[in-house]
């Protein structure tokens, strides 16, 4: 958890609070972290963290915008900011499809 609260602050991005969502929660097995937080400006914040070998591509962006759409109706919140943290090699057309959905991209290689 701290290595994900460096590296938003390091992006700009301070929580007042930062909560871990269990997957069960969700109803999927993936290995994805999902956070869900408040900003200084009480925003609550979507955040998922995913880090994998293999290349992210355009359907797994719609699984991710799917487990998003879960997300929602189990905190029954409409989230202010989506933020996707990734180490990972992503497909440009992956890229293109979470930014039309208004994903803010953080890459974790860097």
């Amino acid at each position: 958890m701290k290595e994900i609260v460096d590296l938003l602050s390091k992006h700009g991005y301070i929580f007042k609070s930062l909560n871990k969502i269990d997957k069960k929660e969700l109803k999927t097995r993936k290995n994805i972290d999902i956070f869900v937080g408040v900003d200084l400006k009480s925003y609550y914040v979507a955040i998922f963290v995913l880090k994998q070998k293999s290349r992210f591509v355009q359907k797994s962006a719609d699984e991710i915008e799917i487990l998003y759409q879960r997300l929602q109706i189990v905190k029954d919140h409409n989230f202010k900011k989506k933020l996707f943290v990734f180490d990972l090699i992503m497909c440009s057309k992956a890229k293109e499809k979470l930014k039309s959905k208004n994903w803010k991209l953080i890459d974790a290689t860097t």
